[in-house]
Order: structure tokens, then C-alpha cells, then sequence
């Protein structure tokens, strides 16, 4: 039976959904509030777009620590293989990288962009562009109209709600898919920003502000010292605390303590055991014998960093290098080795790559993304209570979501 179907969303899970729908055989219109469609994948992998990653199913599931199990269907009836092999049929043609990511070989967002409006255009989906929603309405439990903005009414038979989340509001994910979703009676769960910056208490971060370092591991401690998570990769110092991938990748893992209470451990040299940085420093300290210590370690740490790490050390930095003892010199390998800060929080959820919380799964059907409340509506994409880590993963969530939707509406 042809049906009219709108989906409220130009996200990767939206026009998933409409194209899916269109490709069906229904009339679909895709609303989207801003004046083109997807915004937030342009910026997403720094103007790249990670679009996916290269791992099987299980792999998928183990790294969305948010509802993972939710998404087995999702994943099952349209997988990370599926979505390579649907964008190379529409002319996009990708790579993999460093953890599985995939990316276009364009390394261009827009491609992607580009290639996901050849899908909708093939299939004739009509979109509108600059229509913002204000309501969805219901009558004896099932889906009716939505209202937009300048109060025009517009009817449907089934409705697809992929609105994003709170997080990069620039890009249009304002929450107010939660706000809709409220009135129609669903639960949200709190929202809460995931793969976000970090902010630390100690102030000399504030001169570190701009040094970005790459090949650095770093560790995740809790209250007892007992590691939480460890990685290695590229970071960045902030007038706040710390940032970069890195650290997005993180924060995740320490969602669950609030973001606080946890120590960041940051190993600078982490190819040297201490023995070999000791050695290392010695040679360096041998070389610049004559020098003080303040003009003698440009061989091994950026500039930026060499008085903040000599304060940390309490050293004098005018102490000449041939003066410094046995004692200091282990002192400063260990502090290059484990140099510490206290995580107090997370930047806001304006700041976030994705929205932890959303719309409550125990209140969707896993296999078709249909409400259990209220006939005829889908939820799809990030508007869902399920997030995962970096690495191609939450994309992955909203195409497979938004197909899903799509092929049940």
C-alpha cells in the first residue's frame, strides 16, 4: 500500500530513512530545518567523514557502550559491509585507515553529502529545506500531522523522527527532537555530552593552550589508581584542560563517572622504557653539559612545554645541567613518563561529537524502529538513547537506524 511518509531530519539517518521509504514505493517528504541537508557529516572526521568502520557485527555492538544490544537488528538488516556497498553502487568509493575507519577516498565529507542526495533524488523523495517542525500530532494512538514552525499542517500516514541530538547546535541538532518527543508522551533519558573535551584542575594547562602532541600515550585512572582505559594517539592542550582525538576517544569511557574523580596520565616518550629515557636524557645532558637546564631540553620536548615541565620538576631552571643530581635527573624521566592531571568535568554538550540520552529504547522496537506507544511513528539516529566510541560508529548507528526505519514505515 502506498503511503505518505515524512521524515523530520537531513542527517545521514534521515535521508537513510526517506530514501529507504521512497525506494519502497511511498511518497515521502524529508524536512529539514536548515538550508541544506546534511550538515553535521560535513564537519564530521575534520571535513573527512569517518563514515564507518571495518569491523563484523560484534565488533559494531562491543564499542556502543550506550544500548549496544538494541542495535542488533539495526546492524543485522543493514551492516557497516551494506553501507560500503551501497555508496560504492551511488559512485563513492572508500578506504580504510588506522582502526578499521572508513573513509572516502576523497577524504571529502561533501562526497558523501553528495552521494546520499543521489539516492534521495533517484527515488524522488521531496524535500524541503528550511522547514523547521514545532509538533507531531496523534490521534487514538497513532501518527496524524506534523505542525511546522509557520503553522502549516501537513498530514502523513507514518512518520519518521530523526532530528539529531544536542551536540554541534550550529549544524541544527538543537535537541528538539527530544522536546517533541516529550509531548508525545516517550521518556528521554538524561542527556549528557559524550566524546567531548576534558577540563583539568591544574592551572599550567593554561600555558600549554594550542600545543598539540602526537605519539603520546595516555591512561585513565579512577580514585584507587586502577586503570579505566588506556590509548595512544594524537592530543591537544586546551585553556580548559585537553582535547583532540585522543581525548574525545577517552571521555567516553569515563561517562559513567560524571567526568570527574578520574586522573588523565599522559606518557610523553611512550616508545623509552624509563631505563632508555634515562639514557636518552643523559646523552642530551652530556651534549648541552655546559647549558642551563631551561636552554637544554629542546632535543626532547616542544618548547612550549620544556618551563612547565621544569616547574613540575622543581628544579631551578637556571641550574646549570652539570650540576643537576642523579636524583632530579629520575625525577624529571618520571614526570615525562607519567605527567598527571586531574579530570573535573567535561566541556557542555554544545561541544560534544554526540548526545549520550535520548529517547528511552524500551519504548522502540528494535526490529523495525517503530514506537510502542503511539502507530506510525520511527525514531532513527541519534534522537535514540544509544551512542558509541570514535571511530565511524555513531554514523554507522545512523545509517543502519535510519534503513531500518525506512524499511518499515
Amino acid at each position: 500500500m502506498r503511503k505518505k511518509v515524512i521524515v523530520i531530519g537531513a542527517g545521514p539517518a534521515g535521508i537513510m530513512a526517506a530514501g529507504k521509504a521512497a525506494e519502497r514505493g511511498h511518497d515521502v517528504l524529508l524536512l529539514e530545518k536548515n538550508d541544506r541537508i546534511g550538515k553535521k557529516i560535513l564537519i564530521s572526521g575534520k571535513g573527512r567523514c569517518n563514515i564507518t568502520n571495518s569491523t563484523d557485527i560484534e565488533g559494531l555492538i562491543e564499542n556502543v557502550p550506550g544500548n549496544g544490544n538494541f542495535l542488533y537488528s539495526a546492524f543485522y538488516t543493514f551492516s557497516n559491509q551494506d553501507l560500503i556497498g551501497f555508496l560504492n553502487e551511488y559512485g563513492l568509493e572508500t578506504k580504510v585507515e588506522r582502526g578499521g575507519r572508513i573513509f572516502p577516498v576523497s577524504d571529502k565529507a561533501k562526497d558523501v553529502v553528495d552521494t546520499l542526495k543521489k539516492y534521495i533524488e533517484r527515488f524522488k523523495v521531496d524535500l524541503r529545506l528550511k522547514s523547521a517542525v514545532k509538533e507531531i500530532k496523534v490521534s487514538q494512538g497513532q501518527v496524524q500531522s506534523v505542525v511546522l514552525q509557520d503553522g502549516k499542517e501537513l498530514h502523513c500516514d507514518s512518520l519518521v523522527l530523526a532530528a539529531g541530538g544536542a551536540s554541534y547546535p550550529g549544524t541544527g541538532s538543537t535537541g528538539d527532537g527530544y522536546k517533541i518527543t516529550r509531548k508525545l508522551g516517550h521518556k528521554v533519558t538524561p542527556l549528557k555530552p559524550s566524546l567531548v573535551p576534558l577540563v583539568a584542575l591544574e592551572e599550567w594547562v593554561k600555558e600549554l593552550q594550542g600545543l598539540s602532541l602526537k605519539n603520546v600515550s595516555i591512561k585513565l585512572l579512577n580514585l584507587n589508581n586502577k586503570k579505566i582505559y588506556d590509548d595512544f594517539g594524537e592530543m591537544l592542550f586546551t585553556h580548559f584542560g585537553v582535547s583532540g582525538p585522543l581525548i574525545l576517544s577517552a571521555s567516553r569511557h569515563i561517562l559513567d563517572y560524571d567526568y570527574k574523580n578520574v586522573k588523565l596520565s599522559i606518557d610523553l616518550k611512550p616508545a623509552l622504557n624509563e631505563e632508555k629515557l634515562y639514557e636518552r636524557l643523559q646523552r642530551d645532558f652530556e651534549k648541552y653539559s655546559r647549558k642551563q637546564l631551561k636552554n637544554a631540553l629542546d632535543d626532547l620536548l616542544p618548547q612550549k612545554m620544556i618551563p612547565v615541565i621544569i616547574e613540575l620538576s622543581g628544579v631551578s631552571p637556571d641550574k646549570f645541567v652539570n650540576q643537576i643530581t642523579r636524583e632530579e635527573r629520575k625525577n624529571l624521566v618520571k614526570l615525562l613518563k607519567n605527567l598527571e592531571l586531574t579530570i573535573t568535568g567535561a566541556r557542555p554538550i554544545e561541544e560534544a561529537i554526540v548526545t549520550a540520552g535520548g529517547v528511552c529504547v524500551d519504548e522502540i522496537n528494535p526490529s523495525t524502529m517503530e514506537s510502542k506507544i503511539i502507530k506510525g511513528l520511527f525514531f532513527a539516529g541519534e534522537v535514540i538513547d544509544v551512542d558509541a566510541y570514535t571511530g565511524g560508529f555513531n554514523l554507522t548507528i545512523a545509517f543502519s537506524t535510519g534503513f531500518l526505519a525506512g524499511a518499515n514505515c
